[in-house]
C-alpha cells in the first residue's frame, strides 16, 4: 500500500489553494508552463490545480511551495485565509519565517517515510514527530513533558486520524476550538492503494 497525503475535507479548500498557487506564480512573473517545468508537473495537471479541480498530494504541495519560493505553512495559511484576503496577502509577501511542521503519526515507518519525503524535497522546515493526539496537544500548548518550554506555533500540522489514546478527529477538534491554534493549517494523511501525483 502507498501512503498518500490528502488535504483535510473542505469543499472550498482546493479552489482557494489553486488561487494562491496562481497568485504566487503571477508574483514571480512566470507562466503555467514554466512553473510546471520547474516543479516537475504536467502543465494540464498544474492547470487543474490552479482551477481547484485537483486534490493534491503533500509531495506535489512540497514541490510547488519550493518552486514558488514559499514555505508549505505559508502556502496553506494563505489558502485558509478569509475569502478575498489570500491573493492580496501573497502580493505583499515578506521573507517567510521557517518554523516546525508537527507530524502526529503513531506508525514509526510511516513517520520516517514522511520525514524522508521532506528531506528529498530539501525543505527547510524541521519536522517534529509525536506519536499520539495527547502528545500533540502537549507540544502545542506547552503542557505535560513540554511544560518547561514556551508554547510553540508550527507552520503546519500533518495529522493521522487513526491514533491511539486520542483520535485524530478529537485532536483536530481541540486544535480548532482553541483561539491560539485554530488558524494553523492542518493536513490529514490518508492511505491509498492507487498511484497518483
Amino acid at each position: 500500500m502507498i501512503r498518500h497525503h490528502v488535504l483535510a475535507a473542505d469543499a472550498d479548500l482546493q479552489t482557494r489553494l489553486g488561487a494562491v498557487v496562481r497568485a504566487c506564480r503571477h508574483r514571480l512573473g512566470i507562466s503555467q508552463e514554466e512553473l510546471a517545468w520547474r516543479a516537475n508537473l504536467h502543465r494540464t495537471y498544474l492547470a487543474d490545480i490552479e482551477r481547484g479541480k485537483r486534490n493534491v498530494t503533500l509531495r506535489t504541495v512540497a514541490n510547488l511551495a519550493k518552486t514558488l519560493q514559499i514555505t508549505i505553512g505559508h502556502l496553506f495559511a494563505y489558502a485558509t485565509a478569509p475569502s478575498g484576503t489570500a491573493s492580496r496577502a501573497v502580493l505583499d509577501l515578506v521573507p517567510n519565517e521557517v518554523r516546525d511542521i508537527l507530524l502526529v503519526e503513531h506508525h514509526v515507518a510511516a513517520a520516517a517515510e514522511t520525514a524522508r519525503a521532506f528531506k528529498r524535497a530539501r525543505l527547510a522546515n524541521p519536522i517534529k514527530i509525536v506519536r499520539d493526539g495527547e502528545a500533540g496537544l502537549n507540544y502545542l500548548f506547552g503542557t505535560g513533558r513540554y511544560a518547561r518550554r514556551k508554547q510553540v506555533r508550527p507552520q503546519l500540522i500533518l495529522l493521522v486520524l487513526d491514533l491511539p489514546r486520542m483520535s485524530g478527529s478529537e485532536f483536530l477538534r481541540r486544535v480548532k476550538a482553541d483561539e491560539r491554534t485554530r488558524d494553523i493549517p492542518v493536513v490529514v494523511l490518508t492511505i491509498s492503494n492507487r498511484r497518483r501525483h
